[in-house]
């Protein structure tokens, strides 16, 4: 997941390799099209700004929840929206938390749900993070109650699913995350925890309508893996072979797990985003335009997929990869 701790982030998080279909990381094409679906690309850009475009999930009627603005710079800030099909500029709906300055819609349901986060100031870093959801057109915070809250404040939605059952993480005073719940209905929040180890770092990142969540941890050894915890509380580490983190984002009915992956460090380190799921495993999938820079952060019922890459200009442009046939 794009977790920003200084700035208003993106929603994201990091998957590890996975113990229900072990085997080999397939790369794009490279499996037979009855295993792996081949994909149509389209960007899809808000003309606000063309520099700066991530679309963060996607529901069964194909409306794409998202957001253009770095806000890693004062003066361009987050500024949330929501796309409608069919898809063109006019299409674009602004959404934003009464009163912000910056804005994220992270996650939406089929029955009009958003959630998100939204920020007070556009300093560049600093910015602290505050949790919402939006039913009815009705705007409510919902930040994790706790008293050990870090300073700047991070508090983000992530995901809802058709119960209005949304997901998320806070972050504590000594950096660490730590997942949740939230019921927008009966406004009750509960955690949501490795049940191996519930004191490890934690984002809870996308949930299904049968409640199964999606998310990444900070494992024993030191490192960020995705992972998948099922309704029966069935905890499966999700670590792409070879990586050195993996992050979860998003989850449909059918237990496809979708995110980002990192190979190498530093200056030569490269994001590709994945597919998962239980029967075939990892599948390695890049926007064709974006190489090693692609980050897939939501799938619907159909499959279909909506992330982000950098373009060959350093653009971040948003996009959508719908399985073909």
């Amino acid at each position: 997941m794009s977790v920003k701790r200084n700035a208003l982030r993106v929603a994201a998080t990091t998957v590890a390799s996975g113990l229900l279909a072990a085997g080999a990381l397939a790369t794009a094409g490279s499996a037979s099209a009855a295993t792996y679906p081949v994909y149509g690309f389209h960007t899809l850009d808000n003309a606000h700004d063309f520099t700066f475009n991530q679309l963060l999930g996607i529901n069964d009627e194909g409306v794409i929840a998202g957001y253009f603005g770095s806000g890693m710079a004062v003066g361009h800030p987050n500024k949330g929206y929501v796309l409608l099909p069919p898809y063109g500029q006019g299409r674009y709906v602004n959404e934003n938390f009464p009163g912000s300055v910056q804005t994220q819609v992270t996650g939406l349901n089929n029955r009009g749900v958003t959630v998100g986060f939204w920020s007070d100031t556009n300093k560049g870093s600093g910015d602290a993070n505050f949790a919402w959801v939006n039913v009815g057109g009705q705007f409510r915070s919902a930040d994790f109650p706790t008293g050990d809250d870090a300073s700047p404040v991070v508090d983000q939605l992530l995901g809802v699913n058709d119960e209005d059952l949304a997901v998320g993480f806070w972050t504590d005073a000594n950096g660490n995350n730590h997942g949740y719940s939230f019921n927008a209905l009966t406004g009750q929040f509960r955690s949501v925890v490795d049940p191996g180890d519930a004191g490890l770092s934690l984002s809870a990142n996308a949930i299904n309508d049968r409640g199964d969540v999606a998310g990444a941890y900070t494992t024993a050894a030191g490192t960020t893996d995705g992972f998948l915890l099922t309704h029966r509380g069935q905890f499966i580490d999700l670590a792409v072979p070879g990586a050195s983190s993996t992050m979860a984002l998003g989850v449909n009915n059918r237990d496809e797990v979708v995110g980002t992956y990192t190979v190498g460090s530093g200056g030569s380190a490269q994001n590709h985003g994945f597919t998962w799921t239980p029967q075939h495993g990892f599948h390695s999938l890049d926007e064709p335009q974006g190489q090693g820079t692609t980050t897939i952060n939501g799938v619907n019922d159909f499959g279909q997929l909506v992330g982000f890459y950098v373009d060959a200009s350093g653009n971040t442009d948003g996009f959508l990869a719908t399985p073909q046939g």
